[in-house]
């Protein structure tokens, strides 16, 4: 067996880029015994990490202790105290991550870090004479850099559901589960990304007349305040929004039969707990390479409208000034592509 090697991992942001890492690091470690990883991102993530055999999750808060400059070298300096580490993988490539490695490197450590495909992504999203063509995936270019580290990596991109038991705290909240459950994530950080609310509600609305139960999920206070508004007009509907823990959501994920969501964290949580997720796609395309790990293609919905994707991240304005991408799609497609996963 080859000699025992600690690889220090760095992922600062967001949610759902956070939670694609996780399928390829077990993958890493599952098909490399000798190795193990401290993985370094925001405490907040921590949960998706749990239970993961030889691995050690390092909370770097950047907003406190790692604030700014100062922040970065001082976490460089705990770090290397943490652990004698034989290499570095930036699966972030950020201002931060660059800084970081950097130190390592005159500390004498070897480091690769992730091939975003900026050029590629930059002929995707241009209008017009845009090179509309499927790039590689984002868990493809995590695994790329473990690959150049001189690891074995191979994805199988395989949904594996494993229910998780609900304690009755969360029994509390949502009940026993008796029919069909959907997950609805109508929330996104850019609006590039939302599908219309009004016209979630409508959504919501005709699931309201099947046999299902619907659970919310979001995050910040108007979101809560959205959602809550909603349950109080739909018998089906309830709103996890800042009622559960992190922990608490993934096991209410884990005994879903679908979850809607847009292309936001919502589908990455999702994917981690093996459910599919019928997505929502407006200024951004899959073509991107962020589809959930494991979805299907067939439960992509998405208008075909020529602009689109404008954007990677859902966060330039639109320039016809309608969304048009996001309100040629209508309520019915979401509700029968839904109703699929229904018992």
């Amino acid at each position: 067996m080859p000699a025992p090697k600690h690889i220090l991992a760095v992922r600062f942001s967001a949610m759902g880029d956070v939670a694609m890492t996780v399928p390829v690091i077990k993958a890493v470690l599952n098909q490399n015994p000798e190795l193990t990883i401290t993985f370094v991102s925001r405490p907040e993530f921590a949960e998706f990490f749990k239970d993961i055999p030889r691995l050690a999750y390092f909370p770097a808060d950047l907003n406190l202790h790692y604030k700014g400059f100062a922040g970065i070298i001082k976490l460089f300096r705990v770090l290397k105290k943490n652990a004698q580490y034989a290499a570095l993988a930036d699966l972030h490539d950020n201002l931060r991550t660059k800084v970081l490695r950097k130190l390592f490197r005159f500390s004498g450590l070897t480091y690769a870090h992730i091939d975003k495909g900026r050029e590629d992504k930059k002929l995707l999203t241009r209008f017009p004479n845009k090179i509309l063509k499927p790039l590689k995936l984002t868990t493809e270019r995590y695994a790329d850099v473990f690959k150049e580290l001189g690891f074995q990596v191979k994805l199988d991109h395989q949904l594996i559901k494993k229910p998780q038991q609900l304690t009755d705290e969360i029994l509390a909240v949502t009940g026993k589960k008796t029919n069909t459950w959907i997950g609805i994530a109508p929330f996104a950080k850019h609006k590039g990304k939302i599908y219309p609310l009004d016209r979630t509600e409508e959504v919501i609305k005709s699931l309201n007349n099947k046999n299902v139960s619907l659970f919310l999920f979001g995050g910040s206070l108007l979101e809560e305040e959205i959602c809550l508004q909603w349950q109080q007009k739909y018998n089906t509907v309830t709103s996890l929004v800042r009622r559960i823990t992190m922990e608490q959501e993934l096991a209410v994920i884990s005994q879903l039969d679908v979850m809607m969501s847009m292309d936001s964290a919502g589908m990455h949580l999702a994917s981690l707990e093996g459910i599919p997720v019928v997505s929502v796609w407006g200024a951004t395309h899959h073509f991107a390479g962020f589809l959930g790990y494991g979805q299907s293609e067939n439960n992509i919905i998405a208008d075909d409208i020529e602009c689109r994707p404008c954007s990677i991240y859902g966060n330039k304005p639109c320039f016809r000034k309608d969304y048009a991408c996001l309100y040629n799609i209508s309520p019915e497609t979401i509700v029968d592509s839904l109703s699929k996963f229904i018992r």
